[in-house]
């Protein structure tokens, strides 16, 4: 749900640093207007929400279809499966099922995602039609001329591109973001997307620890899509994406579910599978999830003057109340069925 104003009293995950603290926090007209230390244990649990940091929504209208081959044949423009089944669906249905996908994303505590949008201008429009009136709200990376009329431009791969020094120069001269797939299937095309000064690079699952360095150094984000890169079979160990790696050089690590073909895009579900094959500490990849809500121009964490974007759990209902470490418990426990209210600001 959307709420322009509400108090809401519970075991908060505060800041950056996802400080657990049971505290009442005031919302008006959209705004943390305070964060008050409250008495007593609690049964509610508010958590900030999730950006999920990497999707192709138009996919949806592909999902689970019965499939083969490699990473090449099943979604590399212009000829693989996936974009066949893009330039065959009607506009109606790919509204419907994009809009169908954001609305799962709502549900589960996103409030905004970062979507590689095929089919050019139509393609951005068509995406903007999908998200009218939803709270969970698309920063959207077009192609093919999308990236005009889009919030930036989203580019598979170096090697897939002909053209793109003057794609990037041109998304810049706009003011327009600038995103790559880089390092998914080997680390060979992620010097080449460095070069031109990212805001954000996909995958990173085979890039080599002076890529990484450079990343780390360069504080340009990388957006992890885990169950992904193990379906399409370019990971097979938790070496890759080098999720570890990358945190202890200081890379500044986002959470996305990429193709909805064959991910659902619950962030709930990315965390788990990455704390399971990854072993990474809760926290992180908690922090993960949230924090590409600075590619939007602004946070989800919960901080006094900020939007308004957070999760409410009913912790007795989802049977987590006994729990010692509530972090972890997010990370590893939860679903969308625990969900029991949405406080999302549209902006």
């Amino acid at each position: 749900m959307q709420s322009h104003s509400c108090t809401v009293t519970g075991l908060a995950l505060l800041g950056d640093e996802l400080r657990p603290e049971t505290v009442s926090i005031t919302v008006e007209k959209g705004i943390i207007r305070s964060i008050e230390p409250a008495a007593g244990a609690s049964d509610v649990w508010i958590i900030p929400a999730f950006f999920n940091a990497h999707t192709h929504c138009g996919d949806t209208v592909a999902m689970d279809c019965p499939c083969t081959g490699s990473l090449t044949e099943l979604v590399t423009p212009p000829n693989g499966l996936k974009h066949r089944i893009l330039a065959e669906t009607p506009r109606d249905r790919l509204v419907a099922a994009m809009r169908a996908s954001i609305e799962t994303m709502q549900r589960s505590g996103t409030a905004g995602f970062a979507d590689f949008r095929e089919g050019g201008s139509d393609g951005v429009a068509a995406l903007r039609e999908a998200a009218a009136g939803l709270a969970c709200r698309p920063l959207i990376f077009g192609r093919d001329g999308g990236e005009k009329i889009g919030d930036g431009l989203g580019i598979s791969s170096v090697r897939d591109v002909k053209d793109a020094e003057r794609q990037v120069a041109r998304a810049r001269a706009e003011g327009k973001l600038v995103a790559f797939h880089a390092g998914e299937r080997d680390p060979h095309d992620v010097n080449a997307a460095l070069a031109f000064d990212p805001d954000l690079l996909v995958h990173c699952t085979h890039a080599t620890e002076k890529q990484l360095r450079e990343c780390a150094d360069r504080d340009i984000p990388i957006a992890i899509c885990a169950r992904s890169n193990w379906i399409l079979g370019v990971a097979e160990r938790p070496a890759h994406p080098p999720v570890q790696r990358m945190l202890a050089l200081g890379c500044r690590v986002y959470l996305g579910t990429d193709n909805v073909m064959f991910v659902h895009p619950d962030i709930f579900g990315e965390m788990a599978f990455i704390s399971s094959v990854y072993r990474v500490p809760p926290e992180e990849i908690l922090r993960a999830a949230v924090a590409g809500s600075r590619l939007s121009g602004q946070t989800y964490f919960l901080q006094e003057g900020k939007s308004a974007n957070f999760t409410v759990i009913n912790a007795r209902d989802a049977n987590i109340r006994f729990t010692r470490d509530p972090i972890a418990t997010v990370v590893r426990r939860l679903s969308p069925a625990a969900v029991e209210q949405n406080v999302l600001t549209m902006r």
